[in-house]
């Protein structure tokens, strides 16, 4: 019985982990990978029928913010399971552990000149954080996550830094000459301008989306102690027996999901037709935010834990199974075609295809994906840079070719 629920777990997981991936690669699309705001009328080709507006809307309800959450809890759970597997072992694994962040740091970076959106770079340097917490209580992990989730790290930042950026000198508004810059550096430059672009004021922009008021990082992070905790419970390697808890689950986020839509229509509503956030309101409405992806984030891994129980919901989404196992190698390949699709240096898309043909592109190129990581798996046991990232790891070559 052990055995099968430890299959059962690693299923779910590897399912879980490319269903995210998959509404990442969404997102990304259908932003054209700008990874920034948008100089005015730049965009209006995207937006030529209602179409492109219910594509728009959905992805703000249902995918931004909501499908990177996923991600990062998957993080914190298989920083649990390496640990732990070492610990069963009598090692200690928090040293490789850090070895392992330095060689996703470099993978990062490497993606990240193509696509300044990169989270992997953010990924290596907030799993450092992860390492003292392993042996941290249970209770004290709960509440560090509350905490995080009801904007400690934005309130801080906004007490002492108010609404300026922490690391980039100048706005970052749609109107703004940095911006400009660099929306002209994809239209037009080339591959090395906009890798020279990219290496080091990306990574600068990036960090005042994750550090500032926008806080993406504090609440990865949060996410990362959840992932944490739900392996220390083995909740996934017992899921199926987890029903009643898995219902209290997605009716407790339901209304969360609704609660935190009120608040948020509370505070943005004060702020009157030009808002800006420089104020308190601004503050509390983009924590109502945050609440409301944590919210659907609950709500859809509830939906996903349900229909991976068994039925034809299930074996469709085993399908996702070697697609999450090749998640690193299909990440940076997503970016890599997607700048190129839409950047001046490939094809120079950029502003010119209506949301709805994006929206299905980004599902054509998830199929063939899914199809070449099936492939892929069947032939080999790891994806490209999954070998690459274990062999570094461990400093031997594991075998890639099936017998």
């Amino acid at each position: 019985m052990n055995t099968i629920q430890a299959s059962k777990r690693i299923e779910i997981v590897d399912a879980l982990r490319g269903f995210a991936l998959a509404g990442i690669v969404i997102v990304h699309m259908v932003e054209n990978y700008i990874a920034a705001p948008f100089p005015e009328g730049t965009m209006e080709a995207t937006h030529q029928g209602i179409a492109d507006y219910f594509v728009d809307g959905f992805i703000f309800l249902f995918l931004r913010g909501k499908f990177f959450a996923l991600f990062s809890f998957l993080f914190g759970l298989s920083f649990f399971i390496q640990m732990d597997k070492a610990q069963k072992k009598g090692l200690n694994f928090g040293g490789r552990f850090l070895w392992r962040l330095l060689i996703l740091l470099v993978i990062g970076y490497f993606h990240s000149l193509f696509y300044r959106g990169d989270i992997l770079t953010i990924y290596a340097l907030l799993g450092i954080l992860l390492i003292p917490f392993y042996k941290l209580n249970n209770k004290w992990i709960l509440v560090l996550c509350a905490v995080l989730f009801l904007g400690i790290g934005r309130d801080l930042i906004f007490i002492f830094f108010e609404a300026n950026n922490l690391f980039v000198k100048g706005e970052l508004t749609p109107d703004s000459s940095l911006i400009l810059h660099y929306y002209n550096t994809l239209m037009d430059g080339s591959l090395l301008e906009v890798f020279k672009s990219n290496a080091w004021d990306g990574h600068l922009m990036k960090m005042d989306f994750q550090l500032g008021i926008f806080s993406r990082g504090y609440l990865t992070f949060g996410f990362f102690l959840l992932g944490l905790y739900v392996g220390r419970i083995q909740f996934f390697r017992n899921f199926l027996n987890y029903g009643t808890q898995i219902k209290r689950l997605l009716y407790g986020s339901l209304g969360l999901f609704l609660l935190s839509i009120i608040i948020g229509f509370f505070f943005f509503a004060q702020l009157g037709p030009n808002v800006t956030f420089d104020n308190w309101y601004a503050m509390n409405g983009l924590t109502a935010m945050d609440i409301n992806n944590l919210a659907m984030t609950m709500i859809i891994l509830s939906l996903f834990m349900m229909a991976f129980k068994g039925g034809r919901m299930k074996r469709w989404l085993e399908r996702f199974i070697p697609y999450g196992r090749m998640a690193l190698t299909n990440y940076i390949i997503q970016s890599i075609i997607g700048t190129f699709i839409f950047y001046g240096w490939g094809l120079g898309y950029l502003g010119q295809i209506p949301n709805v043909y994006i929206f299905l592109l980004a599902l054509l190129f998830i199929a063939l994906q899914m199809m070449f990581s099936a492939w892929w798996m069947r032939n080999f046991y790891y994806g490209p840079f999954e070998w690459l990232w274990r062999s570094l790891t461990y400093f031997k070559f594991f075998p890639m070719k099936k017998s």
